[in-house]
């Protein structure tokens, strides 16, 4: 997968989850929306800081955006698991953005070694 593919699926990822905030917003619980927030802040940032990373200055300032990038989705994986585990969403409601968020890990992690292997 290429930069620019790479950066289209985190912006996808944050769309996704801006609309399953919209969903949490509207049936007026309080625990889903402070959850909501919670994975809305996150789960954008990753594709925001995965496009700072490819305007890095050097190797260096690459795996440190891209080490955020990891943390972000990191913890949208788990905003996504506690919904479910709160009995707020469906894990059917979430299961494709689950695995979405399983999957950046995992290209984001594999990214971050094979920069810190370079350095």
């Amino acid at each position: 997968m290429d930069k620019e593919e790479m950066a289209k699926r985190t912006t996808q990822f944050g769309l996704r989850v801006v609309k399953l905030y919209l969903t949490l917003e509207q049936e007026k619980n309080g625990a889903a929306n402070v959850i909501g927030k919670q994975l809305l802040r996150c789960s954008t940032s990753v594709g925001a800081n995965y496009r700072a990373a490819l305007h890095a200055k050097s190797r260096a300032d690459f795996l440190n955006k891209i080490k955020i990038c990891e943390e972000e989705v990191d913890e949208s994986e788990y905003w996504l698991e506690l919904l479910v585990q709160a009995g707020l969403v469906s894990a059917g409601k979430v299961r494709n953005l689950r695995a979405e968020a399983h999957e950046l890990a995992c290209i984001i992690a594999a990214t971050a070694k094979s920069t810190r292997t370079a350095l």
